[in-house]
């Protein structure tokens, strides 16, 4: 059976696994769903239609869920999606998606978000990304895998950030990032791949060299971008660690930043 503080109010509808724990004076509105596992701290909000995976973790004051901050938003029934094994910090919040775009803000699994951290309205988080303290992002952006954040970094609506890239602390990312880059400043610029994070996940040696070789193919060698992804893609037959890069520079987005 649910643990749930005398204080906190649980709207009838709420569907709640056996396990989960609900701190005092927070909140669950009647559309949310939590799985087993999860703890809910005090002073929570979980708002909206939302459904929440197993053994997520909401510290105090986060809000996850709340209807969009857009002007378009007209009461639609749109959603929140959370995977599971998710860390939420104080203050984090997560809004809705709009009938404009998904419909959704989806966030993935193992991700960790620290203090004042939000993602805005149909926006997608992969996996196991690490937002730092007031880390931002604007709607309809995407956000790769083992993407990591840098404290008060921000993201201009629309973008792409590549699965395995980092975003430099304080910087503005105005364009997509491409898998396995290290961007810094404002706007955010290329600095090179992020090898250190990619030999903590397992990357061979041989295959942050190619990703290396792939960056100055993209920005070292003063090819156009169609000529430069043409270089990766045939460098990617030997080198399979590239595939990301390949499928990520094939999408259409908002230009790579230069």
């Amino acid at each position: 059976m649910a643990r749930i503080h005398p204080t906190a109010l649980v709207e009838p509808g709420a569907r709640l696994d056996d396990d989960v724990e609900i701190g005092p004076y927070s909140v669950v509105g009647p559309h949310v769903a939590i799985g087993g596992g999860s703890v809910v701290g005090p002073h929570v909000v979980l708002a909206g239609r939302t459904t929440i995976g197993a053994r997520n973790r909401f510290f105090q004051f986060s809000s996850i869920g709340e209807i969009p901050q857009d002007r378009k938003y007209g009461g639609e029934p749109t959603t929140t999606t959370i995977g599971d094994d998710n860390v939420f910090r104080e203050f984090v919040s997560i809004h809705a998606g709009t009938a404009q775009d998904r419909g959704d803000t989806a966030v993935g699994n193992g991700n960790l978000f620290l203090a004042y951290t939000h993602v805005a309205h149909d926006c997608v988080v992969g996996d196991f990304t690490t937002f730092s303290n007031n880390a931002q992002i604007a709607g309809h952006v995407v956000i790769g895998d083992w993407v990591v954040m840098g404290a008060y970094a921000g993201v201009h609506q629309f973008c792409r950030i590549g699965a395995h890239a980092m975003v430099a602390a304080g910087s503005i990312v105005l364009q997509d990032v491409p898998p396995f880059t290290t961007v810094q400043g404002y706007p955010a610029k290329p600095h090179g791949t992020n090898n250190e994070g990619l030999r903590r996940r397992g990357f061979s040696t041989a295959d942050i060299s190619a990703v290396r070789r792939a960056y100055k193919t993209l920005y070292r060698e003063g090819l156009t971008l169609d000529a430069a992804r043409a270089a990766v893609a045939e460098a990617a037959a030997a080198a399979p660690a590239l595939a990301p890069l390949v499928a990520f520079l094939a999408e259409p987005g908002r230009g790579l930043v230069r």
